[in-house]
């Protein structure tokens, strides 16, 4: 249900029934005009296996009994493409090839296009990141940390962390993704034995037809591009799911200092009239931590001994689509979050002084360290705050009060407001605004996904 509700169509689409088997017929076709091109097989034999690759041929309830029986698809799959052949060019379907070999190379043509599309939304997501980073450079908020106001800061600061994350995650993928795009035609043990002298020639051939990488080196049991990516995956919706917590928490009633997007019965609850529950939010955190649960199963494909997986290849089959759809899901509503975001800098400024001017406390020692020394000025602002806390002062006004008391010299404490102690927050947010810009750059080629708004 988690993904019929909220998974991204692209990816839903990529990783569905007749994606996966078109896909293992693209590469049976591929394989056959390598062979062609190879001078293996005439290019006429080539071209009639390859038109002999469609799902037309495919008898789905005798594919998936036959699977069940054999283990995995490919033998009752070249088997119905041999029937639609004539006997001579039926001879050559899948030649020099092994059953992981097509299954994997189709399996990489899935995720390439699942990274092309994991990058476009996480350009979405990044984009509609700078876009607060930007609008909200200079409106001030409570920093937290422990759950609790700490210091001053900015919404845009805030968002600008969030946004240098996304950009890490957007080069990771697009590494991740270039890594994993290589070819495998090996035959049964790794040793191309099957194709012998022309091994070479044939794999270079499909991997010229399929757009990827060649290798010389077979990566049958070598799991480490699939599981990088799978892991990179779910990092990325890592930082969705941060960044749906935030939202939500500060979503909350007495914090109500952002909100997602408003509307009719949205987040609506089915007793409480009055709610609107952070619905985005909890839909992001649902994606993002079960693929991040399901991304540890992944590693466990790392294992896989000899010269062919014994059950470990198996995980990966269930783990890897699921982790990529979940990214996907998590990715595409963080970028509509983040773009229907309302924010309410009234009520940002209205908390600041919820605490008594508690949150300037750091301000204040500050001020008093370069007179009175950091150690002393700590335990003198320290005191002052629980005063401040119990009898319901205002910081401001205690600490003018030990002043006149002669606990410090007058005029070393002024009066500070919490646009004057937010550091160096803008030039944060700027850093990080022209760090996106270089990570855009740095993946050429990629359309921002922006639907749903």
């Amino acid at each position: 249900m988690l993904f019929q509700l909220y998974g991204d169509p692209v990816l839903e689409s990529a990783f569905s029934e007749d994606a996966v088997i078109q896909s293992w017929l693209d590469v049976e076709a591929s394989l056959a005009r390598a062979l062609g091109d190879s001078g293996i097989i005439a290019a006429e034999q080539a071209e009639e296996i390859a038109a002999a690759c469609t799902l037309d041929i495919v008898d789905r309830k005798r594919l998936w009994a036959e699977t069940r029986i054999v283990g995995y698809p490919i033998l009752p799959l070249v088997r119905m493409i041999c029937a639609a052949l004539p006997p001579d060019t039926a001879g050559y379907v899948h030649w020099g090839a092994t059953t992981q070999d097509i299954m994997d190379t189709a399996l990489v043509l899935q995720v390439t296009a699942a990274v092309s599309r994991l990058r476009e939304l996480a350009c979405g997501f990044g984009d509609a990141l700078a876009v607060l980073t930007g609008r909200y450079r200079d409106t001030v908020m409570a920093g937290r940390t422990h759950g609790q106001q700490a210091v001053p800061t900015t919404f845009g600061a805030k968002c600008a962390v969030f946004l240098a994350q996304a950009g890490r995650d957007l080069l990771r993928l697009d590494q991740a993704g270039r890594a994993a795009a290589q070819v495998s035609l090996f035959g049964a043990g790794g040793t191309s034995a099957a194709l012998g002298d022309s091994a070479p020639v044939v794999r270079l051939a499909l991997a010229a037809r399929l757009g990827l990488a060649n290798t010389a080196v077979p990566w049958h049991v070598a799991r480490d591009g699939l599981v990088d990516v799978g892991q990179t995956a779910a990092v990325a919706s890592g930082t969705a799911v941060r960044f749906a917590r935030e939202v939500a928490d500060l979503a909350r009633t007495e914090i109500g200092e952002v909100a997602e997007a408003d509307g009719e019965y949205r987040g609506a609850s089915s007793t409480m009239p009055q709610k609107a529950n952070p619905v985005s939010a909890e839909a992001i955190i649902g994606l993002g931590v079960a693929g991040g649960a399901m991304a540890g199963a992944l590693l466990r494909a790392l294992e896989a001994g000899h010269e062919r997986a014994a059950g470990e290849w198996q995980v990966e089959w269930q783990a890897l689509p699921y982790v990529l759809r979940s990214a996907a899901g998590a990715l595409r509503i963080a970028g509509q979050l983040a773009r229907e975001l309302r924010v309410f800098p009234e009520r940002m400024r209205a908390n600041l002084e919820l605490d008594h001017g508690l949150v300037l406390a750091e301000a204040y020692m500050s001020r008093l360290a370069g007179v009175i020394g950091r150690d002393k000025a700590h335990e003198l602002v320290y005191q002052a705050s629980r005063q401040s806390r119990e009898q319901g002062r205002p910081l401001a006004r205690i600490l003018a009060g030990l002043a006149e008391a002669g606990a410090f010299p007058a005029g070393v404490v002024s009066l500070v407001s919490p646009e004057d102690y937010v550091g160096r927050a803008g030039a944060v947010c700027d850093e990080s605004l022209s760090a996106w810009r270089e990570c855009r750059t740095a993946v050429p080629g990629v359309q921002a996904e922006r639907s749903g708004e």
